[in-house]
């Protein structure tokens, strides 16, 4: 069977609101070349994440249609001449990467060094809610943080509930020694955080009262999606040579509270690799491992919210509740 030549997109004409007319219209789109290293994957399933906001309201007009969506899952149908990893029929899961056209699509091109068999005892929605959100908890613990299977201390999970944040607690828990403390303010986003691990739920407003409480001489490692407002509070409840990994971008963030007790301040942004060492096939290689895990029973999906079919009403409602700030794991939706 010959590989589709075009695509059936959700895409937005221009910056703007999710529930402006023109944020999500339907539209069909050429694939363009495939890449030596391409797949082109028949998608089945997305998730929606902070960044699909951010890109959908943020983005040059010049590049209209823009194509949304990073998360997915689904099945290849072709591949580039030089792929190695894959083959016609795999089923397959991914994150994709910022300069190219998105997830919210039938079809997508994407490079094979990121993308990964689907666990599989996950239907491909379940699969969906992973990438993104693995790939920046597992790049946030093992290579900002460097921890390994005999840490110990203390980790600060702020946003516990979140996408990040629920992958964080699991892969702390499965794989390290930390205790986690994680902050929530719901009571349906405190028990969800306690399901997947974490040792303690701090109320996010009492981080300077609540997390002294619980770690006396200090925390270890705190994990930031919200860090505007927060370093002073960081640094008083780090305890000497912490670190703080953010993946927000506050305008005018000052950084020197954190200089009295040798702090340090990383950065966590999973897009850089696949931009800048297109190569490297490190996220291949966890988002397998976090696969396994998943086929294990050691870690789970973080869906929560399932929505059918991938159109403009889904996506729309996907991108207004994921806005509101208020949603526990993931929302996906799969294909009809």
């Amino acid at each position: 069977m010959n590989a589709p030549t075009t695509t059936r997109a959700i895409a937005s004409l221009r910056p703007g609101p999710a529930d402006a007319a023109d944020s999500f219209v339907e539209t069909e789109v050429p694939i363009g070349d495939i890449r030596p290293h391409d797949l082109l994957v028949e998608v089945r399933a997305v998730s929606v994440n902070p960044v699909d906001h951010k890109v959908r309201s943020s983005f040059d007009a010049a590049e209209s249609p823009k194509i949304l969506g990073f998360d997915a899952a689904g099945t290849v149908v072709a591949v580039g001449d030089s792929v190695t990893r894959f083959s016609v029929g795999d089923e397959v899961f991914y994150a994709g990467v910022i300069n190219r056209s998105g997830s919210n699509a039938t079809h997508q091109l994407v490079d094979e060094h990121i993308v990964a068999a689907k666990p599989t005892s996950l239907s491909f929605g379940d699969a969906a809610a992973l990438p993104l959100t693995g790939i920046t908890a597992w790049e946030t613990l093992f290579e900002r943080l460097r921890l390994t299977a005999a840490s110990d201390g203390v980790l600060l999970v702020v946003g516990g509930a979140g996408g990040v944040g629920s992958m964080i607690i699991q892969l702390a828990r499965a794989l390290t020694g930390v205790t986690v403390i994680a902050t929530a303010s719901r009571p349906e986003s405190s028990q969800w955080a306690t399901e997947l691990g974490a040792h303690h739920i701090v109320d996010p407003k009492e981080l300077g009262t609540a997390v002294p409480a619980l770690a006396p001489d200090g925390v270890d490692h705190i994990f930031s999606p919200y860090s505007a407002g927060n370093v002073e509070t960081y640094a008083d409840i780090l305890g000497v040579g912490g670190a703080v990994v953010a993946i927000d971008e506050p305008e005018g963030l000052d950084l020197l509270p954190l200089k009295s007790k040798s702090q340090t301040w990383h950065w966590e942004l999973m897009f850089s690799r696949p931009l800048y060492t297109p190569t490297d096939d490190s996220q291949h290689r966890l988002l397998t491992e976090i696969a396994r895990l998943v086929d294990a029973g050691t870690i789970r999906s973080t869906a929560t919210t399932t929505l059918s079919p991938i159109g403009v009403e889904t996506l729309r409602e996907a991108h207004t509740r994921s806005e509101s700030g208020t949603v526990v794991g993931k929302i996906v939706i799969v294909a009809e």
